[in-house]
């Protein structure tokens, strides 16, 4: 607390001021950018900071929060919160809000949109036109997805919406998860059985140490030549080097993907393929969905500065 208002300090990179959460964070307290402060700066400001700031795809380690004497509670702009320290969190009593829900409809739209993208060549099919080579040649055939199985690999609340918008193309779902649910659709233990079954596997799984590459080698052989990949999740939880040579291989027909295990760097063998679609981790960009997202983080904060229980804690945070 300084001059009377709450000190938020903020780890999210502030190079772009249109940033929706960014541009509304004053309005709660006194905004510190981290990333551009000194360090004299920082030491001076640390010891006052009531609320942390980050987002899904950075770090919040125990030893970052060890710079906030008297911080109250952890924002995260997105619903992963595979970099936040949670036991660490947990163990300094502090809350923490993650934004679920609120973009489900747009990773999912995204999901479908990259199995589209991919069986019918549509970033090929722009620059085949853009080259001016149309008049002179055919574009090779894509591939139906209307009618095929398609295999959701976490059927969590974003996997639940991608089967849903799978109904409007007659596809036949398959799922996993930790245990089958009461939904219409066929469960299947290992990802490995789901891949074998489906035409494509939809990657919507959260990173723990146990997900960890868990799309492998014996995955993609059972996905199969004709069989598609498409992850939305985390790109940890695929075998790059692993999916890289069943690309060039043809073990699987291609792969789309917006998120990669080291981001924002992708590696080369990913970016000299045709048969992969890449995006850069863009399932949540909508300005409808990132405004819904910013308000969503404002309202906890609001609840954490008064004492009350956060709307959306993340899981093994404080509650109350």
């Amino acid at each position: 607390m300084q001059n009377g208002r709450p000190t938020i300090v903020n780890l999210i990179p502030s190079s772009n001021p249109a940033h929706p959460l960014l541009k509304r964070l004053p309005e709660i307290g006194e905004v510190f950018h981290r990333d551009r402060m000194s360090e004299e700066e920082f030491q001076e400001v640390a010891p006052h900071a009531d609320v942390l700031v980050s987002a899904s795809n950075l770090r919040v380690t125990d030893e970052e929060l060890s710079h906030y004497p008297a911080l109250r509670m952890v924002g995260d702009f997105g619903v992963g919160f595979d970099g936040f320290d949670v036991p660490a969190i947990a163990r300094r009593g502090l809350r923490a809000c993650h934004t679920p829900d609120v973009l489900s409809e747009d990773v999912a739209d995204l999901a479908i949109g990259l199995l589209l993208a991919l069986a019918r060549s549509l970033p090929a099919a722009d620059a085949f036109v853009r080259a001016g080579r149309w008049p002179n040649e055919n574009f090779p055939l894509g591939r139906r997805i209307a009618g095929c199985r398609i295999g959701i690999a976490g059927l969590g609340r974003i996997g639940k919406v991608v089967a849903e918008r799978a109904k409007a193309f007659r596809m036949e779902v398959g799922y996993t998860a930790r245990a089958p649910k009461d939904v219409p659709w066929q469960y299947f233990k290992s990802v490995k059985d789901l891949a074998a079954w489906c035409d494509a596997l939809i990657v919507v799984i959260p990173a723990t140490p146990e997900t960890h590459h868990l799309i492998n080698r014996e995955v993609l052989e059972a996905l199969g030549s004709k069989g598609f990949l498409v992850n939305i999740a985390r790109g940890a939880l695929v075998d790059t080097e692993a999916l890289i040579e069943a690309l060039r291989d043809k073990t699987i027909a291609g792969a789309a993907l917006d998120v990669f295990e080291h981001e924002p760097h992708v590696e080369d063998g990913l970016l000299k393929l045709g048969n992969v679609v890449l995006a850069p981790h863009i399932g949540s960009a909508t300005v409808e969905t990132r405004d819904a997202m910013a308000e969503l983080v404002m309202e906890n904060i609001r609840l954490a500065l008064n004492g009350q229980p956060l709307v959306t804690p993340i899981p093994g945070t404080r509650r109350d």
